[in-house]
């Protein structure tokens, strides 16, 4: 249950948010609850950063793949420890820090990535799904 808090805002401060809220069509809480989440999230993991897209914000690596992305292919790597990172960064090109620093922010917010895990599973259902219709549509 959130708890009522007050902060006092430089008016400068206050104005930006303000214009931001109606810019992305969130109330003021909403939008300054979000922003302190991820700049909590990214100061104490530094070189992760949110992104915006089609499902909303999502943590990624800078100048990198999305963090769910390099869970869902750690967890499919071959190997055990950091032999699985090793394998996922020959892989893919990231440099093993970065496959960690994936692997260590899902530990510290693992429904945050098994949501968005999940969101591309069902996705990709349903693209197979799609696909099955169609193939039947023009084999019959």
């Amino acid at each position: 249950m959130p708890r009522p808090t007050s902060f006092r805002l430089p008016e400068e401060l206050l104005e930006r948010v303000e214009a931001e809220s109606r810019a992305v069509g969130a109330s003021i809480t909403q939008l300054v609850s979000s922003m302190l989440d991820e700049g909590l999230k990214t100061r104490r993991f530094a070189g992760v950063v949110y992104r915006d897209g089609p499902v909303g914000r999502r943590a990624a690596l800078a100048g990198g793949p999305d963090v769910w992305e390099v869970v869902r292919d750690l967890a499919a790597a071959s190997g055990r420890g950091m032999e699985r990172v090793e394998n996922l960064a020959a892989e893919t090109g990231l440099a093993a820090a970065s496959v960690m620093l994936a692997a260590d922010f899902y530990a510290s917010f693992p429904q945050e990535i098994d949501a968005l895990i999940e969101a591309d599973e069902r996705a990709a259902e349903e693209v197979r799904r799609q696909a099955r219709q169609r193939e039947r549509l023009l084999s019959s």
